[in-house]
């Protein structure tokens, strides 16, 4: 237990390294809100609308100049999940052509190009512009969302493995606090300054591409895929220490020898298997839970909901839901490997079920009673308080957790993929569905959230300091009432002969 206790220099140095990834994920998410109204203005200048405006004598020209703007401004808002959703199938087919960190590091020529753009938007139609640097940087974003868990998890040691696929989710929220924090008006989100607040998006990158270098492949990719031995205990002893890693070769050398029977498991292959169904429909539910749960209704739309609730500067209430959001993370990377994945996601979806109840209650009742407006501001910040507690960070690192080497890439992808799609339908869905059902838009939230927690009651495994292979033995005695024998479990471990059969 020795090794799974070390931490190193350069093991921490890998992991802020990849995170930074994960920062620049949060910050894109975040920095297109604030300076809404003067990036539109912006875009009416470039149209040659504002003029048109100011001249217009009756409401049609009106009408076409802002319509026209809005559809922009939605594609510039929109565009960059539309990238994400695309680039997300292609996680595992970069990660096992160029490498984790080569992956990464070839995939940040996307962010750069994506930030120079938007940065440099004013010298051309800025409309275009920030279109194509927000699809680039979408694109980018939905590689690096499953290229940085994906590399976390296969070189963090077992016991701090939840702990490190943690700070996933911590850099994101800290991207999209910074991002909160420098669009205030009196610091770049202003009309002078826009451009450059655009264009950071692209910072973390030029930064990583500076410290990847310096961090080591990940081993179980060196090892398995590549069959370099030498190399693979190279990167172990830098990551471990002096700590023994033979235990680690012996993992991985097991996982090479029954792996290497199989054909790759392509995306195809692994949707089609009754093997690996079970796992795969688990990762896919958790990721459905993260978007379905509401949160991103409460971080594209808290102004608002602030607003609707009576708070005379909802900016503020928002970055302090940046804040809260940053702290509860911090707490689940203390937690997850103490209380365990299954437990805090149980706890976080229950709680965010409750407290879509109370803001509920809190918005019906607002014109009645005036203190109503912090029952509701409660629960807004409760609710972001539950979900950073599980179910935030732990689907970004459940799924490699799930599956062993082989399977690892597809499966990543596919969970990108449904994370990223169902945020893009979330954004662009629940104003519909707010303007639909008003103070009770919440309620459905509640309903679905109430169905993820019995879901997550009934199916899913904890897997907190469990190997790859007592995971798929789980799921094995899940579905067959037994556990299995060593045979059948490599049959499940890994594709090829049936367990049915």
């Amino acid at each position: 237990m020795e090794s799974d206790k070390q931490i190193t220099g350069t093991l921490l140095l890998a992991v802020f390294t990849a995170t930074l990834g994960s920062l620049q994920y949060g910050y894109s998410i975040g920095v297109i809100n604030a300076p809404q109204k003067v990036i539109e203005r912006h875009y009416e200048r470039t149209l040659g609308l504002l003029h048109n405006d100011s001249l217009a004598v009756n409401g049609s020209d009106v009408m076409v100049s802002h319509s026209s703007v809005l559809m922009y401004w939605s594609l510039s808002v929109s565009i960059f999940s539309i990238g994400g959703v695309f680039s997300s199938f292609l996680v595992g087919w970069v990660g096992e052509k160029r490498g984790r960190v080569k992956g990464m590091l070839a995939v940040n020529i996307l962010a750069v190009t994506a930030g120079l753009l938007m940065g440099l938007s004013k010298m051309g139609p800025a409309h275009i512009m920030v279109i194509a640097g927000r699809a680039l940087m979408g694109f980018y974003c939905g590689l690096s969302s499953g290229l940085v868990p994906m590399y976390i998890g296969e070189i963090a040691p077992t016991a701090y493995r939840g702990a490190f696929g943690t700070l996933h989710q911590l850099a994101i929220v800290t991207g999209i606090l910074l991002s909160q924090v420098i669009g205030l008006e009196f610091l770049l989100g202003n009309d002078t300054m826009w451009p450059l607040l655009l264009g950071l998006s692209g910072a973390p990158a030029v930064l990583q591409s500076f410290l990847l270098p310096l961090c080591p492949e990940s081993p179980r990719y060196l090892y398995i895929n590549l069959g370099k031995k030498e190399e693979t205990q190279n990167c172990l002893k830098r990551l471990r220490g002096k700590c023994d890693i033979e235990k680690d070769m012996a993992e991985m050398k097991k996982e090479k020898q029954d792996s290497i029977k199989e054909d790759k498991i392509s995306i195809l292959k692994l949707l089609r298997s009754t093997d690996y169904r079970q796992p795969l429909f688990v990762a896919l539910m958790m990721h459905l839970s993260q978007q379905f749960s509401g949160i991103n209704a409460i971080f594209y739309y808290s102004t608002s909901i602030f607003e609707t609730a009576g708070f005379t500067q909802p900016v503020y209430a928002t970055i302090g839901v940046g804040v809260i959001n940053t702290i509860f993370t911090m707490l689940s990377v203390v937690l997850v490997d103490k209380a365990g994945r299954r437990t805090l996601c149980l706890i976080g979806l229950a709680g965010m079920c409750v407290c879509a109840i109370i803001m509920t209650v809190g918005l019906v009742y607002l014109d009645q009673f005036a203190w109503m407006s912090y029952v509701s501001m409660a629960g807004i910040f409760l609710f972001v308080c539950f979900f950073e507690i599980g179910p935030g960070p732990i689907p970004w690192f459940f799924v490699a957790e799930l599956f062993s080497q082989g399977p690892r890439p597809s499966a990543i992808a596919l969970a990108g993929c449904c994370n990223w799609t169902s945020n893009f339908l979330i954004g662009m869905c629940f104003p519909y569905i707010q303007g639909f059902c008003g103070s009770y838009v919440f309620i459905i939230f509640a309903v679905l959230l109430f169905f993820f927690t019995m879901f997550a009651y009934f199916r899913v495994p904890e897997t907190k300091g469990k190997t790859f292979e007592e995971i798929s033995a789980e799921f094995y005695r899940r579905r067959h009432g037994t556990l299995p024998s060593p045979k059948a479990a490599t049959e499940m471990l890994y594709l090829g002969t049936s367990t049915d059969a």
